[in-house]
């Protein structure tokens, strides 16, 4: 099973591969932001990858124009409700609860 470790929280979970971040964080009481429920409608979610973007699925144009929109946008951000995990990966949260 694929992996992802949660920073600053320093916190490894085990995740289903192809599930998304988002999801495996709600299902493992990771405190990640998730206004709009998942639906690519703001960035509350939103992560840095710092490790392991391969294992993550590709960025679509959606996920892009979101966080362009917001200015919020850096080489390693993604939105945690669009990232489905296909291996290990270290994502850091950037808006913790």
């Amino acid at each position: 099973m694929p992996s992802i470790t949660f920073l600053p929280l320093n916190k490894t979970i085990e995740v289903k591969k192809g599930e998304s971040s988002l999801d495996s964080a709600i299902n493992q009481d990771i405190p990640l932001q998730h206004a709009c429920g998942g639906f690519c409608a703001c960035t509350t979610c939103h992560v840095l990858v710092k490790s392991g973007a391969e294992n993550l699925s590709p960025m679509e144009e959606m996920e892009q124009d979101r966080l362009e929109e917001v200015g919020c946008m850096t080489p390693n951000s993604r939105l945690s409700c669009q990232t489905q995990v296909l291996g290990d990966v270290v994502l850091e949260i950037v808006n913790l609860e």
